[in-house]
């Protein structure tokens, strides 16, 4: 039977938890190594190697994966001295999964190149609740021979896989899904703001939403939480923000007008300056409700 590679993991939020839980659970060894300890011991408890370094995380590994929060994090992985390519060993391939811009990803991948390090983009379209279950879609993007040796792992922890090209277009896919998406949660408050404030009972539009034309994955998973007002982050205000200015940034690179993405984009900045930054993204509802006169603790209650 043939050895398993060696994975180093770096980046122990609550996606990269999630996703290397999986891999350990498929019996490959795996280093981890996170910028607190705290989040370290989450895998070294399921059975991962803790390290106390990029350098040391990967300095036996045959794949190395990143999921990490934004562009700075990502060149400060990849590009110091303390970095993935300059440590990575012979034949090693780097893979990260989050969602960062175009511009820095081609220039980890320049960085990557000159030193013989396969460099795959893996941006994940899901949650940290997603994750958990291993219902999530990868989109890759790089070399197609690094991503047929690395498509077994990807797959212990991603339900669905997508190779989309050599080079950034998993960057820009995940893009088009996110701006989708948070295009959707901004419709979503206006038209159950309206609903509400028109007299609906507030479960039984749900309900209706949930059985629509409408309804899909998405919509069904976020009707389940808004009946009982459940705002725990999936994914924040202020981390949309971070993805609404990558894509506005990308649409500026390509002379591509988004109007609706600049409106939503000015809305979340207005659901942080209100003290709902930190909940879930669908707490653009509440938003949407103070802005209309509705109370925004009791669904039920018309004004």
């Amino acid at each position: 039977m043939a050895q398993l590679p060696v994975i180093a993991w770096i980046g122990a939020g609550r996606m990269g938890v999630a996703m290397a839980s999986f891999i350990l659970k498929a019996g490959y060894p795996v280093n981890v190594f996170s910028r607190t300890a705290s989040s370290r011991q989450k895998l070294v408890a399921l059975g991962a190697t803790e390290k106390l370094s990029v350098a040391q995380c990967i300095a036996n590994a045959d794949i190395v994966f990143s999921c990490i929060t934004d562009d700075v994090a990502l060149r400060e992985i990849t590009l110091g001295a303390d970095g993935v390519v300059a440590n990575a060993k012979t034949n090693a391939i780097f893979i990260d999964t989050s969602t960062v811009s175009v511009e820095v990803s081609k220039e980890v991948d320049g960085a990557a190149a000159k030193h013989d390090v396969p460099y795959l983009r893996m941006p994940i379209s899901g949650n940290a609740a997603s994750a958990r279950i291993g219902n999530v879609t990868a989109l890759i993007s790089g070399p197609e021979s690094a991503w047929r040796q690395v498509k077994p792992i990807a797959q212990t922890f991603s339900a669905a896989q997508v190779y989309l090209g050599s080079g950034e277009e998993a960057r820009v896919m995940k893009l088009v899904v996110n701006l989708l998406v948070y295009a959707h949660a901004q419709a979503m408050a206006e038209a159950l703001t309206l609903g509400r404030k028109a007299g609906l009972d507030w479960n039984l539009m749900l309900d209706t939403l949930g059985q629509s034309t409408l309804a899909s994955p998405w919509l069904k998973a976020k009707v389940a939480l808004m009946k009982p007002r459940d705002f725990t982050p999936t994914m924040t205000g202020r981390m949309i923000l971070k993805d609404l200015d990558l894509m506005l940034d990308a649409a500026r690179s390509n002379a591509v007008p988004l109007p609706i993405t600049v409106l939503t984009r000015q809305l979340t900045q207005e659901l942080i300056d209100e003290g709902l930054g930190d909940e879930d993204y669908m707490a653009m509802i509440k938003l949407a409700e103070k802005q209309a006169g509705l109370t925004i603790t009791e669904p039920d209650e018309k004004s």
